[in-house]
């Protein structure tokens, strides 16, 4: 565990330029990373499937293009993002809403060591101070401020990754959303930046190209997309009725995995490829 001060030359550049920095920040971890082009990549802790592996096929794209994923440890969406960084070889930073040594929550012990050894934890909160629900706010203006690019995956309409992409958007960062599926209200918060000019985006290379980053060409897959799929190929695939599996199929495409190209017949997405 180490300190830094608002002030010094090792603090995270781009968080030092946000209008109520931290006055100090403790770190386990790789300081340095911080001086590398980092995207936030956040959503809700009770997130969907689909959410969860878009999450972690978009994190991990972006990790093998050189970009470091910022996120806050928290269930769902954060958990994936982070992990799917760490999986592809990638850097992510944890920032907490707790003190350092304090592990919230208690199911992510492993991936907090995990980021500990091969990433970044950092918060401003002492030592031993316990999960509060005043701290995730201002954990969140971290998260953004240390990003150049906050993406939300996906949101309930109050949800705490709207706080960050507001603080985001204060603090002139490029705030971006992906569409999908609103049953249950869970993508609400989403599609409502998306209606308030958020950058809609459906792969890791929507980002890089909105970023100026060259070499965004480098993550499309070998994988054909010709390959086509029907109803019943995912019926027999799955082993499921082949009325399951068109509504499966409707989802998929409403999240943008796949492609309707014609009459019952789709073919997988980039995104969707990225996932293997």
């Amino acid at each position: 565990m180490d300190t830094i001060r608002l002030g010094s030359s090792r603090f995270p550049p781009l968080l030092a330029e946000i209008p109520d920095p931290p006055r100090v920040l403790w770190f386990r971890g790789d300081l340095s990373i911080c001086d590398k082009t980092v995207v936030a990549v956040v959503g809700a802790r009770k997130a969907s499937r689909d959410g969860v592996a878009a999450a972690a096929a978009i994190a991990s794209d972006l990790a093998r293009a050189g970009i470091v994923i910022a996120s806050g440890l928290a269930r769902g969406i954060d958990s994936a993002a982070h992990t799917g960084a760490l999986d592809a070889g990638g850097t992510t930073i944890a920032v907490l809403g707790t003190g350092i040594d304090q592990v919230y929550p208690p199911e992510n012990k492993a991936l907090f060591e995990r980021i500990a050894s091969h990433g970044l934890l950092m918060t401003e909160f002492p030592p031993g101070a316990p999960p509060h629900m005043g701290h995730f706010p201002r954990r969140n203006r971290i998260i953004s401020g240390l990003s150049r690019a906050v993406l939300v995956v996906e949101a309930a309409e109050k949800s705490g990754s709207l706080i960050t992409a507001r603080l985001a958007a204060d603090q002139g960062r490029d705030v971006m959303a992906m569409p999908g599926l609103t049953a249950g209200g869970r993508n609400r918060g989403a599609h409502a930046l998306l209606r308030d000019g958020a950058k809609l985006v459906e792969s890791a290379v929507d980002i890089l190209q909105e970023l100026g980053i060259s070499g965004a060409g480098a993550l499309v897959r070998e994988t054909p997309e010709t390959v086509e799929f029907t109803v019943d190929d995912i019926a027999a695939e799955l082993k499921i009725p082949p009325g399951d599996a068109l509504a499966r199929l409707l989802e998929w495409e409403l999240t943008g995995q796949i492609r309707r190209i014609g009459s019952g017949r789709f073919i997988r997405t980039q995104m969707a490829q990225g996932r293997g």
